[in-house]
């Protein structure tokens, strides 16, 4: 399995060979370095952590500091494999095991909006515009909680409230050009996240 963390860029577009135009979104990912292993036998699970990008040390706990053996990364990811890892710890991960026509998996946080109104989180229609009435183009209506919910609101209601920061999973997305020489790597579509936010790469 490949994977690989990165942070994203922009959407830009660029010509293949044929000169045909691809919308692609720039990635600028690795190298990640190996921080723990995890086994079946000794954590139930078969997994590989590792970390990515620079921080201050005297910003980092020393819990989180015995995680980064002996690094100061940013990020600390965990991705977990279908059998016993073959890495080491230490051992650094970059560009050069994904190419061009490779399909990934992309998981990033989604951009944050705030909060906002039922018409923009959940597209309501909002009230009517006429017989005299003024300031109902983004009321909610009316939030069934009589009998049916025994005088409460039922969870899950879809209501006003804080709208994005999810974390998003984009599946089958295709690498137009990879540049492992500077980090760079090229994927057709859009990608979750605001520009400069972290991205987990997943490959098959």
């Amino acid at each position: 399995m490949k994977f690989i963390l990165g942070t994203k860029v922009n959407m830009t577009q660029i010509f293949d060979d044929k000169g045909v135009v691809h919308p692609v979104t720039a990635l600028k990912a690795g190298p990640v370095v190996v921080t723990a292993i995890k086994t079946l036998k000794s954590d139930g699970y078969n997994a590989v952590q590792v970390g990515f990008g620079e921080r201050k040390e005297k910003n980092i706990t020393k819990a989180v500091k015995g995680q980064m053996k002996g690094g100061n990364y940013m990020y600390l990811r965990e991705f977990r494999l279908d059998s016993e890892p073959t890495f080491k710890i230490g051992d650094s991960i970059d560009l050069s095991t994904f190419s061009a026509g490779d399909m990934v998996t992309i998981s990033g946080t989604s951009k944050g909006k705030g909060f906002q109104g039922v018409v923009k989180r959940h597209g309501f229609h909002g009230g009517p515009r006429s017989h005299g009435q003024k300031h109902s183009e983004h009321e909610p209506g009316s939030i069934g909680g009589g009998g049916r919910d025994g005088g409460r609101v039922a969870k899950g209601k879809r209501m006003a409230g804080r709208m994005g920061s999810d974390r998003i999973t984009s599946k089958g997305l295709t690498i137009v050009s990879v540049k492992p020489e500077t980090g760079e790597i090229f994927v057709r579509g859009a990608v979750p996240g605001r520009r400069g936010s972290l991205v987990e790469l997943r490959g098959s």
